[in-house]
């Protein structure tokens, strides 16, 4: 997509293009620019590329940072077809951090609290996007989307930098989830539970994704996801449609310029 090309000097594109060279899924320690960060890769497919942010990390129990492997200026020039590309961020990071969560050993003294299951540790994550004009200023990228995920709370922060992870600027990925489903649903997505992150049209990643008139007439903006998107459920496993299924699917979705009309 021409709009999103690499731009030369983006050290979140560096990153990307570093990790291109590679295989999915394989470790690679990329390099920012001179007197920058440097990132250990976790992941990386067709449409995002994670790293571990270990030179100046948020939280001393784990900072990973999800960036689009296109260069995606802000949340902003996404729409109702990304959905599906916002809940695979949500799932891949919740399973990247649960990963990087020691496994529990024994505690010898016997007064000593019991280890956090994982189960009330995932309450914990902190998945989301910091809004333009905040930003952090130990990773000053402000043009390239990517989103952060940390296990709270943010205790290496600090003050100043806590702002940008703060309610002022802190995008919760749920919220915008949740916000962009009600537009194009007109269902109470975000309001409507108590437990969000177990609500079941989260059981649908592509909720929401479609828009449309009244009238029948499609509206729904094309998406700037790979067609090919493998998408994640949160606990540890990846489901990937067959090559045929993919293309029934893209045949499917390109013939239709319209929602079909209900008659009663």
């Amino acid at each position: 997509m021409a709009s999103f090309a690499p731009k030369a000097g983006c050290p979140m594109c560096g990153i990307v293009a570093t990790a291109s060279h590679t295989t999915p899924n394989s470790p690679r320690t990329p390099v920012f620019p001179p007197g920058s960060t440097q990132a250990e890769v976790l992941w990386r497919d067709d449409n995002f590329t994670a790293y571990r942010e270990k030179a100046n990390p948020v939280s001393s129990r784990g900072h990973i940072i999800v960036a689009f492997n296109l260069h995606v200026p802000s949340i902003y020039a996404l729409s109702s077809s990304d959905l599906p590309l916002l809940a695979n961020i949500r799932n891949l990071a919740t399973r990247l951090l649960a990963s990087s969560v020691p496994a529990a050993t024994p505690v010898t003294p016997s007064t000593a609290p019991p280890p956090v299951p994982l189960e009330g540790l995932s309450s914990q994550f902190r998945i989301g996007f910091i809004t333009p004009p905040f930003k952090d200023n130990k990773i000053p990228v402000t043009d390239h989307l990517h989103a952060h995920a940390f296990i709270g709370p943010a205790d290496l922060a600090g003050w100043w930098r806590g702002v940008a992870y703060g309610p002022l600027a802190w995008y919760a990925i749920e919220d915008l989830i949740a916000e962009i489903r009600e537009s194009t649903t007109n269902n109470r997505i975000k309001s409507g539970y108590e437990n969000r992150v177990r609500a079941p049209i989260d059981m649908v990643p592509s909720a929401g994704a479609r828009a449309g008139r009244a009238d029948g007439l499609e509206t729904t903006e094309p998406s700037i996801a790979n067609l090919d998107l493998q998408v994640e459920d949160g606990e540890g496993g990846v489901s990937t449609s067959s090559a045929s299924t993919s293309s029934q699917s893209r045949n499917l979705l390109s013939s239709q310029s319209q929602i079909p009309h209900l008659r009663v």
